[in-house]
């Protein structure tokens, strides 16, 4: 089909399976990583899985507005970073903090008690070496059968590319914050 080309062929059911679960992955330097996976959080409680949120930057000091939100509709949320690497006092507690977080969302994705879990920004822990792609890529493959995941985060790595069933990067074509506009709260947190 051209780019242009309107879509007229429906496609057909036998060309399509349905899994059991599905994994995707929100990276790029754009904004809405975070933002498209809390919008798959909301689709899953109305569903009524059970839902876990593992976040690798954010502290629970944040309180951002969708933990906020989350946590009144049942989502169980886990606030384990220490926030932005610059604002660290101590870079060798920001890397334990990540390690404990992937130890503890490891076990999470073991136990099989959610239909969904996101780990949110868990791609910088993993690009500043405190902890491994291929064990986070081995334990997103062998979670249990009906583990559905989102994986948030910019410049994820390829070995947890590769066990996704989908991946979107966000582009940036203008952002606010290159004019020196900082975050606003109720939009980008």
């Amino acid at each position: 089909m051209a780019e242009n080309e309107i879509p007229t062929d429906k496609p057909k059911k036998d060309q399509f399976t349905i899994a059991p679960s599905v994994v995707v992955v929100n990276t790029g330097h754009g904004k809405g990583k975070s933002s498209a996976a809390f919008g798959v959080v909301l689709r899953s409680l109305a569903l009524d899985w059970p839902v876990a949120v593992v976040q690798f930057l954010k502290s629970g000091d944040w309180q951002v507005g969708e933990e906020k939100m989350c946590r009144q509709l049942g989502v169980e949320w886990f606030a384990a970073g220490d926030g932005f690497t610059w604002d660290s006092d101590d870079l060798d507690e920001s890397r334990a903090m990540a390690v404990a977080a992937w130890a503890f969302a490891k076990e999470l994705i073991g136990r099989g008690e959610h239909r969904l879990i996101v780990l949110d920004e868990i791609s910088y822990a993993m690009t500043w070496g405190w902890i491994d792609p291929a064990d986070v890529a081995a334990a997103v493959a062998g979670r249990p059968v009906k583990t559905n995941m989102v994986i948030t985060g910019r410049d994820m790595a390829q070995e947890v590319i590769d066990v996704a069933d989908t991946v979107t990067e966000m582009k940036v074509i203008k952002h606010a914050f290159d004019r020196g506009i900082v975050a606003k709260k109720g939009i980008d947190y």
